[in-house]
């Protein structure tokens, strides 16, 4: 699947691909978060992924952040940059 700049594909352990289309991106602590949503029929999910490549890894490596702490910070800096950014 030919991705565009803004969407990230994951495979999940099922081997099913996954599109997420990244709203926003930062730099926190020397680790990089993205903003993401996908929409599965009708609902629509928004998450936060934290970059845990390794340094021999030859693609991204993403996670969800599930860490409360971690969570509300980054939400927090997603929720500033976005207050001037009009989402449809």
């Amino acid at each position: 699947m030919g991705n565009r700049p803004n969407e990230i594909v994951f495979t999940t352990q099922d081997d099913e691909e996954v599109v997420f289309q990244v709203i926003e991106q930062t730099r926190l602590g020397g680790v990089d978060y993205l903003l993401v949503s996908t929409t599965d029929g009708d609902e629509e999910e928004a998450l936060i992924l934290k970059d845990i490549s390794k340094d021999a890894d030859t693609e991204a490596v993403y996670d969800i952040v599930d860490d409360d702490m971690e969570f509300a910070m980054a939400a927090e800096i997603f929720k500033e940059l976005l207050d001037d950014i009009e989402l449809y």
